[in-house]
């Protein structure tokens, strides 16, 4: 008796995903109005704001997916090999090869999501991650071991199996039949469809299929904002590894949900509904940006050097800020004032307007005056579940 057909691939209607269109419409609609709410929102930023944005934005989305995988990369060397790629100033820092491989396939990404998928696209990118890497059989290639590539948890001698990916011999045909599949669905194609729907089938398409022997789940995640761009006609920019990785056990329990059967409007729904909290975040971060030029202008020529330093380090927590606030032992660290002169410093911004004041004595904490939706994404997170189980 032939062993029972475990996994979506092995299904005889594979790969013809099954879903219920209307379930997520509304969230389509949402997606393509945010685009261009991001895109009218980016007109009231200066230039170098814009590449400040882009820079953020971009190197946030490296470090995120290489979180997700469990990888933690230097910020800073991702931060100034994606300024170096885009001709911006940098410092002269020596950045390992894990942290610029990453920041090539962002740049690349960004700079051809337009263009048609090609396997070449695919090498290209696996061997811009595995740069550096002397563990891995093919680099810019797919996989060619006849071990089976699998997912697994637990002791060595009684694993649990979470996942098992078709065999190496057929990853040429499989591949050939995703890049098809791609190409075909996209807005110029000759099967479109629409633009949540395309990026979330596009995410667990190449999951499942797995070809590369390390990077599917960093590809995967590309592969989802190419399509994501393609429907916009521009970069989308929106932060869709930081709100998965916010939420990664959620993440990987919907990828596990829809590894066994090719019904997948589940997964659709998560993916559509973590798109749009990747939306709402980069929204918030242009916000910040431009309530930032607001501040700026009030306090032109207000400050004195050593605010200027400090309110310059500020901004540069981004959205979040320092956890818990800005404490007067955060001000004389940036500035290296006295501890009277940072308490001057600190009152003068707060009748300035530039900071708000929050508890007593070793609790005081000062905060940005910005007038902002939300300092974060947090609650936009909170109005949307992450995952829903159907029966």
């Amino acid at each position: 008796m032939a062993p029972p057909k475990k996994w979506n691939w092995q299904q005889e209607d594979w790969p013809r995903f099954r879903f219920d269109r209307s379930v997520i419409e509304e969230q389509e609609t949402k997606f393509l109005l945010g685009g261009g709410l991001l895109l009218g929102a980016l007109l009231h930023l200066c230039d170098d704001d814009k590449d400040t944005l882009t820079i953020d934005l971009i190197s946030n989305e490296a470090l995120k997916t290489s979180e997700i995988e469990g990888e933690y990369l230097n910020r800073e060397s991702v931060q100034s090999s994606i300024r170096r790629n885009f001709g911006l100033a940098t410092d002269a820092r020596r950045v390992p090869p894990a942290e610029r491989g990453i920041a090539d396939m962002m740049t690349d990404l960004y700079r051809t999501f337009a263009e048609a998928l090609t396997h070449e696209t695919m090498f290209r990118w696996h061997d811009m991650l595995t740069s550096g890497r002397r563990d891995l059989k093919n680099i810019g290639a797919y996989r060619t071991d006849d071990t089976p590539m699998q997912i697994i948890s637990g002791p060595i001698g009684n694993p649990t199996i979470h996942f098992e990916a078709p065999p190496s011999a057929v990853m040429e045909k499989e591949m050939e039949g995703f890049v098809n599949w791609f190409n075909d669905t996209a807005p110029h194609g000759n099967t479109v469809l629409p633009a949540l729907t395309r990026a979330s089938i596009a995410h667990l398409y190449f999951a499942t299929i797995h070809p590369f022997e390390d990077g599917n789940g960093r590809i995967a995640r590309a592969l989802a904002e190419k399509a994501l761009s393609q429907a916009l006609g521009q970069p989308t920019l929106i932060a869709l590894s930081q709100a998965i990785q916010k939420n990664r056990k959620s993440y990987y329990e919907a990828l596990h949900q829809s590894s066994r059967d090719n019904e997948i409007t589940a997964w659709l729904e998560y993916f559509a509904d973590t798109v749009l909290q990747a939306q709402d975040t980069t929204q918030c971060m242009i916000q910040f940006l431009i309530q930032k030029t607001k501040l700026y202008d009030r306090a032109k020529s207000k400050l004195n050097e050593r605010q200027e330093k400090a309110l310059a380090r500020i901004f540069r927590e981004g959205l979040e800020g320092f956890k818990g606030g800005l404490s007067a032992e955060n001000y004389i660290s940036i500035t290296g004032a006295a501890r009277a002169t940072a308490t001057r410093d600190l009152q003068d911004l707060v009748d300035k307007g530039v900071l708000i004041r929050t508890g007593m004595l070793k609790s005081t904490r000062y905060h940005l005056n910005i007038e902002q939706e939300n300092k974060s994404a947090d609650a936009a997170v909170e109005k949307r579940s992450w995952f829903h189980v159907r029966n």
